[in-house]
């Protein structure tokens, strides 16, 4: 039920993107996700691709750092609020977002959401007990 995020970090300068995803296209790696998170000096880029190992591999070899770590992928209803509730069972629970973003689904009238916490098996226990429709690795991959 867990997916492998990958996390890359870069120089905040023009042309580190585009290295980052030139590789990927190279090596057939299709991105699934992704989120950018800047300061002044330095990005990370957050990927969910459907080949996370390969993508890794061909990362630090073409001298990236690279951190890879487990999140959640949830379904939620395309609606106001729906988020809203998704995290109102989290913070009941005691469980705190470390960060989150969406990305496209396959679902229509759906929006899909990326959740990290420090404690993922909890988390997922709680979801999967409250009625989150959590999305599998594999349907997240697209393979």
């Amino acid at each position: 039920m867990l997916v492998r995020q990958i996390s890359v970090f870069m120089e905040n300068s023009a042309g580190q993107l585009f290295k980052i995803t030139d590789i990927l296209a190279e090596n057939n790696i299709d991105m699934k996700a992704m989120n950018i998170a800047d300061t002044a000096d330095f990005g990370i880029l957050r990927l969910i691709v459907n080949y996370p190992d390969k993508a890794e591999a061909v990362l630090r070899k073409n001298n990236m750092t690279v951190s890879t770590a487990d999140v959640i992928a949830v379904s939620i209803d395309d609606r106001t609020g729906a988020f809203n509730d998704l995290i109102a069972i989290l913070k009941n629970e005691g469980i705190n977002i470390d960060y989150s973003y969406s990305f496209m689904g396959k679902e229509e009238n759906k929006a899909s959401i990326v959740i990290k916490t420090s404690d993922l098996k909890n988390t997922l226990e709680i979801l999967k007990n409250n009625g989150a429709c959590v999305i599998p690795a594999n349907e997240v991959y697209d393979i």
